[in-house]
């Protein structure tokens, strides 16, 4: 290919590069979808350089691509990893472009865990005696205590103290949940199945349960705000747990444990965004869903804005960053 034709295919691609670079250079940090095609950009770069040395083109080109491979590698490397960034573009792109990938265990996931729930709320609205067939006579009188509508004890303005007090409780134990969702999943799957249907079948006992004893109101206005964050990251988490356990079943071409190492790797970026759900999920139930300030249909009008936040972030965040790269060089 002749210098002329070479020029005519590919400097656009150099040129958008260099105008990255002076902007990276001018200290304007990049958005996540510019730093992406800065680096693609880069790659390609570095392939033009030496197509060009190895064809003889002028000196003039190879050193101008040269020099922005140099220019480049200095801001690609020149300070530590900006993990704020990337934190930033792991929750805005990547962690729900994930979930979307992992799709089919997330489905399973969902299915083991509201299906159960559904059908043993059901079974105790029917027989109302099973709800002690996962909670003891203690747990439920506690239960109805808490969620009696004349106690008042969920929804009173309480103390900041008491609230942060409560953030951290409710951190602990979410975080345990999700935990034994995922890491009892690499025994074959089997560890995730159970405690995801275990804990479906208590969710399903206790709203029941409160359905029945006519504590719905209070109930379900005190779990339906964080309820979008919380269950989700708990589903999610036995997602996880079942992408390991798949592995061990199914390792395609590698061996079990090359398989398993594989499938953890994308478990554990999974977690970090249910740890993230879960924060955000204490920090409104310690701060929102106790609160007795607002009225039922209040709480049931941000309790469906949050399941639609959930909804249209795992579906729809980081769409653009998942379009084929327009700009692929093909020598």
């Amino acid at each position: 290919m002749k210098q002329q034709q070479f020029e005519n295919l590919y400097a656009e691609r150099w040129n958008r590069f260099e105008v990255l670079l002076q902007e990276a250079e001018l200290s304007r940090p990049l958005n996540p979808l510019e730093l992406k095609e800065f680096a693609q950009l880069y790659r390609k770069v570095c392939h033009f350089h030496s197509l060009a040395k190895e064809r003889r083109y002028s000196s003039y080109m190879v050193d101008k691509l040269g020099e922005l491979i140099v220019r480049g590698h200095q801001q690609l490397y020149k300070r530590k990893t900006d993990y704020r960034q990337k934190m930033i573009q792991f929750f805005l792109a990547d962690f729900p472009c994930l979930v979307r990938k992992e799709a089919r265990f997330f489905w399973v996931a969902t299915a083991l865990f509201y299906v159960p729930a559904l059908i043993y709320f059901i079974v105790v609205l029917l027989k109302p005696e099973l709800v002690y067939g996962f909670l003891d006579p203690m747990t439920v009188i506690q239960l109805e205590s808490m969620y009696n509508p004349e106690n008042r004890l969920v929804g009173e303005a309480r103390e900041a103290a008491t609230n942060w007090h409560m953030f951290g409780f409710y951190i602990r134990n979410n975080i345990s949940v999700a935990f034994n969702c995922f890491a009892s999943g690499f025994v074959w799957c089997l560890g995730s199945i159970f405690f995801l249907v275990f804990n479906s079948l208590l969710l399903g006992s206790v709203s029941g349960h409160m359905v029945n004893v006519d504590y719905s109101e209070t109930f379900f206005t005190f779990v339906i705000g964080h309820g979008s964050f919380e269950l989700t990251a708990i589903v999610l988490s036995g997602a996880a747990g079942l992408k390991m356990g798949y592995a061990l079943i199914a390792p395609g071409n590698y061996s079990r444990l090359e398989a398993l190492k594989r499938a953890a790797s994308i478990a554990i970026k999974l977690m970090f965004g249910v740890i993230a759900m879960l924060v955000i999920a204490a920090f409104i139930e310690a701060f929102w869903s106790s609160n007795n300030l607002f009225l039922a249909w209040q709480k049931y009008l941000v309790g469906a804005v949050l399941w639609a936040v959930v909804f249209i972030y795992l579906a729809f965040a980081g769409k653009q960053a998942e379009l084929p790269d327009k700009t692929e060089f093909n020598p």
